[in-house]
C-alpha cells in the first residue's frame, strides 16, 4: 500500500510539472503579438513617409492637408493597435512566464509594463481599446458628408459618448 502511495505521488508531481509547463504555450501568443505589433508600427510609419514623399511631387497644399488628416488618423489607429499588442505581449509574459526585470528597474517600466494580475492587464488593454475605438470613430466622422442637420446632431451625441467613455475610464 505504501508503495502505491509513493507511485501516485510521483505521478502527481509529474502531472503537475507537465501542467505547469504548459503555461509556456503563452510564448506563441507573446511572439505573435510582438511580430504583429512591429508590423503595425512599420505600416503606420510607412503611411506617413509615403504621404510626405507623395506631397513633394503630386499634391497641392489643399489636397495634401486633406490627405494628411486622413493619414494621421489612420496611422494613429495603427500605432494604438500596435501598442495594444505590445502591452498584451508584455502582460502575458509577465503573468505566465516571468517578470520583466528591466521594466521593474526602470521608472517608465513601472508606469507602463508591470502587470500584477489579469485584472490589471484587462484594465490596461481596455483603455487602449477605448482609444482605438475613439480614433476609429473620428476616422469615420472625417469621411462623412454633413448634408442634414440631423447628421451633425448624431456626431455631437457621438462626441458626448466618447467624452463620457474617456471620463469613466480615467475616473477610478
Amino acid at each position: 500500500m505504501k508503495n502505491n502511495s509513493g507511485l501516485l505521488r510521483k505521478l502527481e508531481i509529474l502531472w503537475e510539472s507537465i501542467l505547469w509547463n504548459t503555461r509556456l504555450l503563452v510564448f506563441i501568443a507573446v511572439i505573435s503579438s510582438l511580430i504583429s505589433s512591429f508590423v503595425l508600427f512599420a505600416v503606420g510609419f510607412y503611411e506617413v513617409i509615403h504621404l510626405l514623399i507623395s506631397f513633394l511631387g503630386h499634391y497641392t497644399y489643399e489636397e495634401f492637408y486633406k490627405k494628411l488628416l486622413a493619414v494621421v488618423i489612420a496611422s494613429v489607429d495603427l500605432f494604438l493597435i500596435a501598442t495594444f499588442l505590445l502591452v498584451f505581449a508584455f502582460g502575458l509574459y509577465e503573468l505566465f512566464i516571468s517578470k520583466i526585470d528591466p521594466a521593474e528597474e526602470n521608472p517608465q517600466g513601472i508606469k507602463v509594463l508591470v502587470i500584477k494580475n489579469l485584472e490589471g492587464l484587462k484594465e490596461k488593454l481596455g483603455r487602449l481599446v477605448i482609444m482605438v475605438l475613439i480614433v476609429a470613430f473620428f476616422k469615420q466622422v472625417f469621411h462623412m458628408d454633413f448634408k442634414e442637420p440631423l447628421g451633425i446632431l448624431y456626431i455631437a451625441v457621438g462626441i458626448l459618448f466618447v467624452s463620457l467613455a474617456l471620463y469613466f475610464t480615467h475616473k477610478k
